[in-house]
């Protein structure tokens, strides 16, 4: 049998995915915790409490909900703008600039004080929008590194498919699921932990996994038999 070195990066590798998860959930954690009851990832609840203080005239509170959704929305825009413009480049994949560029984000955000926490979940939710709409599988299978509530949909869907069709990868496929939404939790845990003992600063562990999620991709995929 010959060995040949398979030639993609590994953007969908489960490695990746661990890492990515888990500063997903730390960051979600960190700015609940840290910047004022925001959500770095999770626009949904955004979007409800941005409602809520509209809703009771509150609009100096709805500001802060709504300007990490325009993050967000720049974020995915931006974003397709950096695969569209960098998708021929032989030298570094499009998809380690978002992530070179998430990490920088998280390093200046642990630099700002409270007074600026308007800005840095603004930053957050940026970088949360460049990870989310640039990793979207992994091993083949859509999933969210960010978020949970799609991976738990396809968790129990899966489960139900496989104790109808008894078929094997239906199960391993949703233990997959599982097993992304266990990794976004202990970040979660970490983030929320890391905030209140560490305070801004904390968000640069989330800046380390980044970062090891960037070296990773600079390892070319294992070799496959043929």
């Amino acid at each position: 049998m010959t060995k040949l070195r398979a030639k993609g990066q590994m953007s969908e590798s489960m490695a990746l995915a661990v890492f990515l998860t888990l500063a997903g959930g730390f960051q979600d954690a960190y700015s609940y915790n840290c910047r004022g009851k925001v959500f770095a990832n999770a626009q949904t609840g955004n979007i409800v409490l941005l409602g809520q203080n509209l809703a009771q005239g509150n609009l100096g509170a709805a500001l802060r909900y709504l300007v990490p959704l325009a993050a967000f929305l720049l974020g995915v825009y931006v974003t397709e703008w950096v695969r569209h413009l960098c998708r021929n480049n032989e030298k570094i994949h499009w998809r380690q600039i978002v992530l070179l560029a998430e990490c920088i984000l998280m390093v200046i955000v642990g630099f700002l004080p409270q007074a600026f926490n308007m800005e840095a979940n603004a930053m957050m939710s940026f970088a949360c929008a460049m990870q989310v709409n640039s990793f979207r599988k992994f091993r083949g299978i859509p999933c969210a590194t960010t978020m949970c509530i799609g991976n738990m949909r396809s968790a129990m869907e899966l489960l139900c498919r496989y104790h109808i069709t008894r078929d094997r990868q239906l199960m391993k496929k949703s233990m997959h699921y599982f097993l992304v939404i266990f990794i976004f939790a202990v970040g979660a845990a970490g983030g929320a932990l890391a905030g209140i003992w560490l305070r801004e600063p904390a968000i640069w562990a989330a800046a380390g996994l980044l970062t090891v999620g960037v070296v990773l991709m600079f390892i070319r995929e294992g070799t496959e038999d043929f």
